[in-house]
């Protein structure tokens, strides 16, 4: 299986995007947005507010409760050189972003930088910025009452061929870091809109959810939901649980290579409660729709992570899931139930409320999917594996589904409309 999967050709994924169906900003209304609706039987337009109607009765949602952050920085040198670094993920707290947030001067992080070469690894670059209270961050007591200022400094410390490992520090030091890129940094647009983020982004570009700091993208498909569509749709009889994914800048990168073989996989945060892994469980014969592609690399993560646990052992350590897992040869695959609870004999046997994970899991047509049943999505990029994603889902459809969209003037990626796809 492997070695088909492996051979995939990527242009197989490929389809005609002009730049003008890409939504470059926001609807102002996030409900008002287009529905497109994919079943066994045909696909239909509606508009957003009106899902409820084309969900199955006790459908469980599941939504990506990550927060993006400001991981822009741009900085400039006495010569007048402009440095961006790109905050991709943390060193410090031994990766756990809760931690690293939190965390007082000095924080060490894996970044991208732009302009390297005009910066020397011994120089260190300094930004001063205005902090003031802010209701997203919490500041400090000690600055809470008036505006203060805040010096923050970049040290490279290593240079690798993907990443470089920056030290940040800052004064005053009783600021979190949380804090000083609340003040200093900028939202990270997705580069396909080929624009700078403008204030309003700053609330737009965070879906309702939003809770844990760590992401430098949005998990778009969460956008469209409004707290009043949330409270409609509890009244029909859907209910929601949530999950992080802390979404990295691999997922801006489109497949270079020929065949998927050749791509590595992006690993990204995942965290899941383990009342959540308890709750799909229960729900696991009913319909469980994720909310964007990172729920449901999450919660299909979720199996194979199980899997993996069943046959290597409980014993505590940092858990990894690598890309190719789902395609060896087995004999048989357990049921998700079985799966989902050896998860929780591991979480239970280490006296652990959270699953903490990594996930480079490659979704891709052959992967068994095993826990969902729906999707709710935005529209992807030609030649991504997100559309690999959707396609072992439903299946070739999602050229139909492409197509119709394209003929039917429907807006496009981040910023754009929506899809549900029903594999029942």
């Amino acid at each position: 299986m492997i070695d088909k999967v492996r051979n995939i050709s990527i242009e197989d994924y490929d389809y005609p995007l002009p730049d003008e169906r890409i939504a470059k900003y926001p609807l102002s209304e996030r409900d008002a947005s287009k529905l497109l609706v994919l079943n066994k039987d045909n696909i239909s337009s509606s508009h957003f507010k009106d899902i409820g109607d084309f969900l199955p009765k006790d459908s469980l949602l599941i939504f990506n409760e990550t927060k993006v952050v400001r991981a822009r920085l741009q900085f400039t040198k006495d010569s007048g050189a402009a440095i961006e670094i790109f905050c991709l993920e943390p060193i410090t707290g031994n990766g756990d972003y809760q931690l690293a947030f939190s965390s007082k001067s000095p924080s060490r992080w894996k970044c991208l930088v732009g302009n390297s070469r005009r910066w020397k690894n011994e120089t260190a670059l300094s930004l001063r910025v205005p902090v003031s209270p802010c209701p997203r961050v919490p500041v400090s007591r000690s600055l809470s009452e008036s505006t203060s200022e805040s010096t923050l400094y970049a040290k490279r410390l290593e240079k690798n061929d993907n990443y470089s490992v920056v030290e940040f520090s800052w004064e005053p030091e009783e600021l979190s870091f949380a804090e000083v890129l609340e003040a200093a940094g900028e939202i990270p647009l997705p580069p396909y809109l080929h624009r700078e983020a403008e204030e309003s982004d700053r609330e737009r570009y965070q879906t309702v959810f939003a809770r844990h700091e760590g992401s430098v993208a949005a998990p778009t498909a969460g956008l469209h939901f409004t707290d009043d569509l949330i409270n409609d749709l509890k009244e029909k009889g859907i209910s929601f649980e949530k999950v992080t994914l802390h979404v990295g800048a691999g997922t801006f990168r489109p497949v270079s290579s020929e065949t998927i073989g050749e791509h590595e996989m992006h690993s990204e945060t995942i965290v899941v409660k383990k009342s959540c892994i308890e709750n799909i469980l229960r729900n696991i014969d009913k319909t469980i729709i994720p909310v964007g592609t990172t729920s449901m690399r999450t919660i299909e993560s979720l199996y194979w992570i199980g899997l993996m646990l069943k046959e290597e052992g409980l014993e505590e350590r940092h858990i990894h899931l690598e890309q190719w897992f789902p395609y060896k040869e087995r004999e048989t695959l357990p049921p998700a139930e079985e799966s989902l609870s050896t998860i929780l004999d591991y979480l239970k046997s280490h006296n652990l409320n959270e699953l903490h994970a990594t996930t480079a899991l490659m979704i891709a047509p052959s992967c068994k999917i095993n826990i969902a049943k729906a999707l709710i999505t935005n529209f992807h990029q030609p030649k991504s594996t997100l559309l690999l994603l959707v396609s072992a889902l439903i299946g070739e459809r999602w050229k139909e589904a492409y197509q119709y969209a394209l003929d039917n003037n429907f807006r496009f990626l981040s910023y754009g409309d929506s899809c549900l796809f029903v594999n029942e």
